[in-house]
């Protein structure tokens, strides 16, 4: 498409598309496909003027060809584009703020007198049914004033009052309204699937098909650990499912033949064949901003404490009002003090500063549930790591193949992978990916395959039991045993991989070593937690201790507990908070789940588990672990603005009723500058709490 080049600076170009009317979809699609160049740093789009702001680190040239290549249908042809995004919603709102404040204006410059009483009397009406509506099922509330404050305007004949309150009124509507809908849709987002492969069944056999080509009334197989893909009913087995997604409920739902489940759902136990019903893309976003909307988590206690405040103090307000009155007996000075009350920024200014953290932190690739988990966040003074996936790299690598009683190492690797690849975890992973460079392909020739969670997969082979798990499981649980005259081979295993024991008929068959590697940034991440206030940085892993406290040293935890079941982990971070403490868990597996739970907040890494993901509180997308030091940040950031933002309320507006009690300030001056604040403070809270100085110090 051609393009003028409007500015040109180093690692910065502004570009104006030679096109007619750019539709907001048209819009998207552009800026989702610059995204997509190598070296792109940052996109932004203007559909009205057609302009794009490019900021790159890659060649010049490599942007100049990208946008000579563009082209509106091929572009949309690529499916860069989520099914969501928050452009439509926020030109929806800029466009009712901008007629407010236009209409207003006009009003105030252009109408009659007459004219503008008469519409302040019309839309008086919203605010006096409000408040009269509230007293009828005896509530004292914000409403309540708000009406008062507009019929004693309206009553005394100070049209001019009422217009100004009710338009700060509005524009305070309007903003919170676009601030909460933003974070949600941000949040909702954030919670969208990413299931790429299914289970499809095709006789008796499972096949790893493309989501996409999935149609209604195939069948597809979802075990534990994993995410259920599409809508549809089960059609054999038993699973429990975690439906929090949906339903906001915790605890999780049987399901059996004929029971319905959902997309996004996630099975913590169990193994059930599915017929699907929809097929990819059902309106599952739509079910989780319903979700969002109606979930007590969305609340952070703070927003609760400022809603509760906000209530009580409204019976102060009208006491205070009356009190005037009677004291000095002049209405102007009874209205001074009514026009003012703590209630109404007190529930629009807490709130948006919660919600406009959840929305940065999005940002920074942070996927955060509610409110209430930045503040354990701030408070936390205890973390929990799981090692492997988490303070380890995500994608460990098979380094050894060590095979017993004479067996084939590159058979036993195949029959490895043939069980693993069924389950989403990290060292699974590896030892599919080790099976693939290698290119052992594998048929699906085993039965069944069985899950115990956070010890191994057992399954049928040829009338053979064949297990795959750690030394606990597989020596202690199933008794296995070493083939005769190779306990020495076993003895020299190198200590310093982690190890997964393959047993074949209840003899050791192979030991596969996974090389772990720490994750680059783990130590200075760990140092970085400590001096944000961490006091407690504690790692725990169901590996061997020799591995662990090797792995402990060099990244500089203070406790280390190795070869822990998921049971361990949950019960430590219980007794800790019984000691007092608020406790974070970080973890990706489907063993860390229980432990996710217990804790204050739970922080799973988005290339783990997805029951972990659905489980944890938090979700950091970014594999960069600096990423918790900016969480830390944010939320301690976020905690310093609601604590300022009391003080500025409570002070500002004793300093208003004072005044007007004084006689200093009119009512319609006490009104504006009251009202004023309100949105001032408001506006700020939407503001970032980061700036890019504090965030780029946390890399």
């Amino acid at each position: 498409m051609k393009c003028t080049i409007l500015h040109d600076l180093p690692g910065r170009l502004r570009v104006h598309l030679c096109c007619g009317r750019m539709t907001l979809r048209q819009a998207d699609v552009l800026e989702y496909y610059l995204r997509a160049v190598d070296g792109v740093k940052s996109v932004k789009v203007y559909d009205r003027t057609r302009d794009a702001i490019v900021v790159y680190s890659a060649e010049r040239e490599r942007i100049i060809r990208a946008l000579a290549k563009f082209a509106f249908d091929k572009a949309e042809k690529m499916d860069l584009v989520p099914e969501h995004t928050s452009r439509e919603l926020n030109r929806e709102f800029e466009d009712k703020l901008s007629g407010t404040v236009m209409r207003r204006c006009i009003s105030k410059l252009f109408l009659p007198v007459p004219l503008t009483s008469a519409i302040a009397a019309v839309r008086s009406v919203k605010y006096i049914k409000a408040g009269l509506s509230a007293l009828w099922h005896r509530e004292l509330s914000v409403a309540v004033l708000d009406g008062t404050a507009v019929t004693v305007s309206m009553l005394r004949g100070d049209f001019a009052t009422a217009g100004s309150v009710m338009f700060m009124l509005r524009l305070g509507e309007i903003l919170e309204e676009w601030t909460h809908k933003k974070s949600v849709a941000d949040l909702a987002s954030a919670m969208s699937l990413n299931v790429d492969k299914v289970w499809l069944q095709k006789e008796d056999t499972e096949v790893l098909t493309d989501i996409r080509e999935i149609c209604p009334g195939d069948r597809i197989v979802v075990r534990t650990g994993g995410m259920i893909p599409l809508d549809g009913k089960v059609l054999e087995g038993e699973a429990m499912v975690n439906q929090a997604s949906l339903t906001g409920e915790s605890m999780p739902a049987a399901k059996r033949p004929g029971s319905p489940v959902y997309a996004g759902t996630v099975v913590e136990e169990g193994r059930c064949v599915i017929v699907v019903e929809k097929a990819s893309g059902s309106g599952r976003y739509d079910r989780v901003v319903r979700m969002i909307e109606e979930s007590e988590k969305l609340k952070s206690t703070a927003e609760d404490k400022a809603a509760r405040m906000a209530d009580k103090l409204v019976p102060y307000t009208f006491g205070g009002t009356a009190l005037t009155y009677l004291v000095t007996r002049n209405v102007t000075k009874m209205l001074a003090v009514l026009m003012v009350d703590f209630s109404c920024a007190l529930k629009l200014a807490i709130p948006i500063a919660v919600l406009s953290a959840m929305r940065e932190s999005s940002g920074h690739n942070i996927s955060v549930k509610g409110g209430r988990f930045l503040e354990a966040v701030a408070d936390a003074d205890t973390i929990v790591f799981d090692k492997t996936g988490t303070l380890t790299n995500a994608t460990p690598t098979v380094a050894q193949v060590v095979p017993f009683g004479g067996r084939d190492e590159a058979e036993m690797l195949r029959l490895a992978a043939c069980l693993e690849e069924h389950y989403p975890h990290s060292m699974a992973n590896a030892v599919v990916a080790a099976a693939k460079q290698r290119g052992l392909t594998h048929e699906e020739y085993h039965s069944q395959v069985q899950y115990v969670v956070a010890h191994g997969i057992s399954s049928m082979v040829e009338d053979k039991k064949v297990i795959i798990g750690s030394a606990h499981f597989v020596f202690e649980d199933e008794g296995c045993r070493i083939p005769e005259g190779e306990q020495e081979k076993f003895d020299e295993l190198p200590a310093a991989y982690s190890h997964l024991y393959l047993c074949i008929d209840g003899e050791l068959a192979a030991v596969i070593c996974i090389y772990d590697p720490l994750r680059r940034e783990a130590r200075d991440a760990v140092r970085e937690l400590h001096n944000c206030g961490f006091t407690n940085v504690v790692m725990m892993t169901g590996d061997n201790r020799r591995t662990a406290e090797a792995i402990a040293q060099e990244v500089g935890v203070d406790a280390v507990y190795a070869e822990v079941l998921p049971e361990d982990k949950a019960a430590f971070i219980r007794s800790e908070k019984e000691k007092g403490h608020t406790v974070i868990m970080v973890g990706d597996g489907v063993n860390d789940s229980p432990a996710l739970s217990e804790a204050d907040a739970g922080i799973a890494i988005s290339t783990g588990a997805a029951i972990a993901r659905e489980i944890a509180d938090i979700t950091i997308a970014s594999e960069d672990l600096f990423e918790l030091v900016t969480l830390r940040k944010l939320s301690s950031a976020l905690m310093n603005r609601i604590h300022g933002s009391y003080r500025f309320i409570v002070g500002f507006n004793l300093s208003l009723i004072a005044l007007g009690v004084g006689g200093v300030l009119l009512p319609t001056t006490s009104a504006l500058l009251h009202n004023g604040s309100t949105l001032g403070i408001s506006l700020k809270n939407m503001t970032n709490l980061l700036s890019e100085g504090e965030t780029a110090q946390s890399k």
